[in-house]
């Protein structure tokens, strides 16, 4: 992953154009507030804790808050139903909608089925448009389902794809972000079932709703209808000169020589995320590769294999030629060392946060339904109950404040030591 030699004339100065080029590309921005609404599939919070986990490890510096109001069973009619209630209590500036799996009935496209879907994403969209909330609307992912056959696109998947269209024509109406994850997703399960004699479900789970291999998938599709940057950061040296080519993404200090090889601080501006329980699907698709570009080049390099170690852990080995060429470190970053330690952090804070709004908040109260027994011969007015109902949601949502504030004091950057040193014979 060689950088361009127009680097060379001032990193500082590109480095801090490119910050604000792939900030102004992503559809997420500094201090929104993000509000995911859908159906089961979103309210497993798989998709949406990936989703949240790349952004904010992309741009750890960045004040984020994002929020889960997933159903399951729900569609588009509930979802406009509920904005006030669920999307617009918490002022967001960003949403994502991703509605249609349901929606379809499970049967062949019928226009008297669709017109509701359509209807209910419009009054979605004009509720957002009232509140000034930018909108990605996102298709449903197809069934994989255990159709016969090379191509997944058969069945139900054939009345999903029409109800993308109208997902489509609704974020043009409405000057909203399309994000296609049906296309992308159906490609991969079509490369699958290709390779296959015989029908395996690749995703995890089951047919309507993916496990972590799936979910990953989607998250990805999903990332990049966003406009995700790719860039976590990379270096390029010249071991030979002991110049500093390129930093992109990242600030290098101490660059220095010794007869076993360098060594340099390294301090990145963002970190690579994939979630390991998705590994599966790696075998259809690179995309840990593909959405964490962390780049480390080493030109003039005596022949030979090398470790690379960060915070004297060794996490990767390369010849001197693969360093030359440029390799991306993310994969072996993430397995072992404290990049990986860092991450499964940031994972565990943004996971707690999100079980316990869902838990604790949005399903504990939100949707929790009141009754009190007769024998209890409580005597309490609807006005009592809403009033207590109210208090202990803002109580809960103090507690959200703490848990937001957790996962931001995970995303603090730490220098990393590195050594590209001779590796042990």
């Amino acid at each position: 992953m060689r950088t361009n030699r127009w680097w060379i004339v001032c990193p500082l100065l590109i480095l801090g154009l490119a910050r604000a080029a792939v900030a102004d590309e992503f559809f997420f921005r500094d201090s929104d507030v993000v509000v995911m609404i859908g159906d089961s599939i979103t309210e497993q919070h798989l998709y949406s804790n990936y989703v949240e986990m790349w952004t904010v490890t992309r741009f750890p510096a960045w004040k984020l808050t994002f929020r889960n109001v997933g159903i399951g069973g729900d569609r588009s009619t509930g979802g406009n139903m509920r904005f006030q209630r669920d999307v617009a209590v918490h002022h967001p500036t960003a949403m994502t909608v991703d509605f249609g799996m349901n929606d379809g009935q499970y049967g062949p496209f019928r226009e008297e089925v669709f017109q509701p879907y359509a209807d209910g994403l419009q009054g979605m969209a004009d509720q957002a448009k009232s509140a000034n909330v930018r909108v990605a609307w996102v298709t449903p992912q197809p069934l994989d389902g255990p159709e016969p056959g090379s191509t997944a696109l058969t069945g139900y998947n054939k009345t999903l794809e029409r109800f993308c269209e109208g997902m489509k024509s609704t974020a043009a109406k409405n000057g909203g972000l399309y994000v296609d994850q049906f296309h992308p997703y159906l490609a991969i399960l079509d490369k699958a079932r290709s390779a296959a004699t015989t029908y395996e479900r690749i995703t995890g789970g089951d047919a309507v709703h993916p496990g972590p291999p799936g979910q990953a998938l989607m998250a990805a599709s999903i990332l990049r209808g966003l406009h995700f940057p790719n860039l976590v950061s990379a270096v390029e040296i010249d071991a030979a000169t002991m110049r500093l080519v390129a930093a992109r993404n990242c600030q290098v200090s101490n660059l220095t020589a010794s007869n076993t090889g360098i060594s340099f601080q390294r301090l990145d501006a963002a970190l690579p995320f994939f979630p390991p329980e998705a590994a599966g699907i790696l075998k259809w698709t690179p995309i840990l590769n593909e959405l964490n570009a962390y780049g480390l080049t080493v030109a003039g390099l005596k022949a030979g294999r090398y470790d690379v170690r960060l915070e004297g852990a060794k996490i990767a080995e390369y010849s001197a030629d693969e360093l030359g060429a440029g390799v991306n470190l993310a994969s072996a970053a993430l397995a072992a060392g404290p990049v990986a330690k860092q991450v499964q952090a940031v994972k565990a804070a943004v996971e707690a946060k999100n079980s316990y709004h869902h838990d604790k908040v949005f399903r504990g109260i939100v949707l929790h339904p009141v009754s009190i027994p007769d024998w209890l011969d409580l005597k309490l007015s609807r006005d009592d109950i809403e009033a207590k109902r109210h208090e202990a949601y803002n109580d809960r949502m103090k507690k959200m404040v703490e848990l937001d504030s957790a996962v931001r004091m995970s995303l603090i950057m730490k220098p990393q030591h590195v050594e590209v040193v001779p590796a042990a014979q």
